[in-house]
């Protein structure tokens, strides 16, 4: 972290909807502050790591994870009306399919190294959000990873490396060691943190409790 500038280490999961959200939210929070920089990393959670290969249909996952099919219903709901707000466009039609996201975590942690995992991991989010691709199909990974340069070669030998597939393993291991059990969460220069899709004033206020300190080393 370098001085004079306020690192947000944000926690989160392609799978996750609220994640897009904060997303958003936070991208609209660093438009409006005017202080000094803030620097964004990104890093991986898995809200259920034990998600099969083939993947789950919508009314499937959702009734097991959040119970009656009305509860689903008025959550996605909501989604939908909140994510119009920051111009998402969520669709949670029949084709939407839940899947297991460490593959797109392996491809993003290459995409950070390269320089373009914010950009990558905004279009996994809108390609299982909004354009309910079945993002468990390498077709699918491939069309994707082209967008931005890659091969199937380069997506093949990244989602096959173990050793990518470890490192990403324990940086999610990390922050559940520090207690981060949902997601989105937001880490504000390694001392406080903001749990799930706060509103920009909230990222606006806790820049600038940080940014006088900061500001007087």
């Amino acid at each position: 972290m370098n001085k004079g500038t306020i690192q947000v280490d944000v926690i989160s999961d392609v799978a996750c909807p609220w994640c897009y959200v904060g997303k958003r939210r936070l991208e609209e929070a660093l438009k409006e502050w005017k202080g000094i920089p803030v620097e964004v990393k990104w890093h991986p959670y898995q809200l259920d790591p034990t998600m099969r290969e083939e993947g789950m249909d919508r009314d499937t996952y959702l009734t097991n994870k959040f119970g009656s099919i009305d509860r689903v219903q008025d959550m996605t709901d909501r989604l939908t009306e909140t994510g119009k707000t920051v111009g998402i466009e969520f669709n949670f039609g029949d084709n939407w399919l839940a899947v297991n996201t460490m593959k797109m975590h392996q491809l993003l942690n290459i995409a950070c190294e390269e320089g373009f995992g914010i950009e990558m991991k905004e279009r996994f989010l809108a390609a299982y959000f909004e354009e309910t691709q079945h993002l468990n199909k390498p077709e699918v990974l491939y069309a994707i990873a082209k967008e931005f340069g890659w091969n199937q070669e380069k997506v093949d030998s990244i989602i096959n490396d173990k050793e990518i597939e470890k490192a990403v393993i324990n940086e999610i291991a990390h922050y559940q060691q520090r207690g981060v059990s949902g997601v989105p969460f937001f880490v504000i220069n390694d001392e406080f943190g903001i749990s799930g899709a706060q509103p920009v004033e909230a990222f606006l206020e806790a820049f600038q409790s940080i940014s006088p300190v900061q500001e007087g080393k």
